[in-house]
This record gives C-alpha cells, structure tokens and sequence, in this order.
C-alpha cells in the first residue's frame, strides 16, 4: 500500500481543516515545498495537495504552488479541488502533476468526467467525499442526491481507475478510520482504492494496508505528530 502524505492548500501555506470546515483552519507552514522535500525523505513516492480556494470557486489560485512542489520535491503529486473543466485539469498536467482528481465534476457533469477518462486514462482519478453514506460536493459545502455506492457504480462504468475516498466525519478528527466503508468498497469495486480521513496510529496504517487497498493519506496526524511518516512507509514495505 503507497502511503500519501497530504498537503492541504489555501492562499499558498499548507493548512488543515477540521471535518471540511473552513472557518476550523490551521496553518502549518508557509513554505509548502519544503514540506514536500521532507516528505519525499522519509521514502514517499505520492504526494496528496488539494487547492482548498479552488475547491469552494472552481478556479486554481494555488497553481503556483503546486508547480514548486513538482518541481522541488520530485513526487508523483496528485492534485484535486476545483476541477470542473478540460482547461484546467491540462493546466495541471502541463505543470507536471502525476494525477488530476476530479471531485465536484464527477457528480454534476458525467460527460466531463467521462471525456477526462477517454483522454487521459489513468491520469484522472476521482474524489469520493462521503458524509453520511452521501457523496457531498463544492468543497464539502454542499451534499449531492448521490449515495456512495450510486456514485462509484457511475465510476466504474466511466472508466475511472482510481478513486480517493474520504469519510469527512473522520477528517482531521484523530479517531481512526472508517474501515468498514473502505473493507466494502475495496472488495465490491475494481478501482485503485486510496482510503483518507481519520487516520491516526500505525496500527490504522496497518489495518488498511491488510485490507490491500491502493494507498492512505496522512494529514493531521502527520503534522501533530501522532504518526512518523517513515514508520508509515516502512510497515507498508514489510508487509511486501
């Protein structure tokens, strides 16, 4: 299992919320690019940012950004928030990122997702944000008529390979993850199944990597400190 840490972005700093809540940010550094150096340290290969701006207006204001923490960290950076259009997820590739996820866009505009897939295979992955058991949309402000399960149905039909699944009542909680969703939807849908939200300790790290799953995010948990990323890596490795 590839373990990603996250790095969440707003006004060009690398910040956490609290269950999707803008008005609960905490900022964690200034200098984002630095963070992704040290991750790719501690042996990562992926890199997980989302534009939290661009999430909420469909715009890219952290593009800047992004750029630098391609260029200087040397990851396989994935990106999401706010990708509503074909000009923007080919701003992202042409500044080198490693994968375009398309969130919002998966929900409200099928073709778009659909054209994105035949266009760019493996490149487009999609955000699956899930608050009770309903895929919300617009940077988590806003719930969809779509259930979990309705929406990866539409997924798999679409082509999508990979898929990045949050429990946003477990984001940036620190009480483990939702390991009953991500055990249903790794063994009743064939997509790379990236599992995000609540991921605390080394043994959460563990249990998902049991479940085979594709990858975790790492977020609070990286900046309090409650899990060492190499640790992270390291009991993934073993498990090889």
């Amino acid at each position: 299992m590839n373990i990603l840490p996250a790095i969440d972005l707003y006004e060009g700093k690398a910040v956490r919320l609290v269950k999707g809540d803008y008005k609960q940010m905490t900022v964690y550094s200034e200098h984002p690019e630095a963070l992704g150096w040290e991750f790719r340290c501690a042996g990562v290969e992926y890199l997980h940012t989302v534009d939290l701006e661009g999430a909420k207006d469909g715009t890219t204001p952290n593009l800047e950004t992004v750029e630098k923490l391609v260029s200087s960290s040397g990851l396989k950076v994935q990106v999401g928030g706010g990708i509503r259009s074909p000009e923007i997820v080919r701003r992202y590739l042409d500044a080198g990122v490693h994968r375009v996820i398309i969130g919002t866009a998966a929900v409200t505009d099928p073709k778009f997702l659909q054209d994105m897939v035949q266009t760019y295979g493996e490149k487009i992955a999609v955000g699956v944000d899930i608050r009770d058991g309903i895929a919300a949309i617009r940077g988590w402000q806003e719930q969809s008529a779509l259930t979990c399960d309705a929406l990866l149905h539409r997924l798999c039909d679409a082509g999508v390979q990979t898929v990045i699944c949050t429990d946003i009542s477990k984001d940036g909680m620190l009480a483990g993850p939702n390991v009953e969703l991500y055990r249903h939807l790794s063994e009743k849908y064939p997509v790379r199944l990236i599992a995000s939200g609540g991921i605390t300790t080394l043994d959460d790290v563990r249990t998902l990597r049991d479940l085979d799953l594709y990858g975790a995010i790492l977020g609070k948990a990286l900046y309090t400190g409650a899990i060492d990323l190499a640790a992270a890596v390291l009991a993934c490795r073993n498990a090889l």
